[in-house]
C-alpha cells in the first residue's frame, strides 16, 4: 500500500443531485423517494432509493421516506429518534401495527420544497 490515499470515485452526477435535495429538506419535514424524482425531473423513486443506500448515510436519510409513512425497515429506532428530535408529525401505531411502530403523519410532514408548504 503506498503512502498516497487512494482517490475517491467520483460521486454519480444524479447522485450529488439527490443527496443535495436531501440535505435541503428542513427538520422536521420529510419528501418520498418519488417527490425527489418529480423534484429533479429525473429518474423515480427507485433510482432515489438506490442513491440514499449508496451514498445517503452522511445525509439526513430519515427525511427521504417511502410514499405511505412506514419507517425505513432496519433503521426505524434511529429513524424515529430522528423525527421525535425533529418533531416530525407521527401517527401513533395501532395495537395491531407490527412492532407497534408510528408512521410518519404524511399530510403534516410532506415538504414540497418551497417555503414550508406541502407536496
Amino acid at each position: 500500500m503506498s503512502d498516497e490515499l487512494e482517490e475517491l470515485p467520483e460521486l454519480p452526477a444524479y447522485a450529488e443531485k439527490v443527496l443535495e435535495v436531501a440535505d435541503m429538506i428542513p427538520p422536521g419535514r420529510v419528501m418520498t423517494y418519488g417527490d425527489i424524482a418529480e423534484w429533479l425531473a429525473e429518474g423515480g423513486p427507485r433510482q432515489v432509493g438506490r442513491v440514499m443506500a449508496l451514498y445517503g448515510g452522511g445525509a439526513p436519510w430519515w427525511r427521504v421516506v417511502r410514499a405511505d409513512g412506514t419507517l425505513l425497515p432496519g433503521n426505524e429506532l434511529r429513524a424515529l429518534d430522528h423525527y421525535r428530535a425533529e418533531s416530525t408529525p407521527l401517527k401513533e401505531a395501532s395495537r395491531a401495527a407490527a412492532g407497534h411502530l408510528p408512521r410518519l403523519d404524511m399530510r403534516r410532514a410532506r415538504w414540497d420544497g418551497g417555503n414550508g408548504a406541502h407536496v
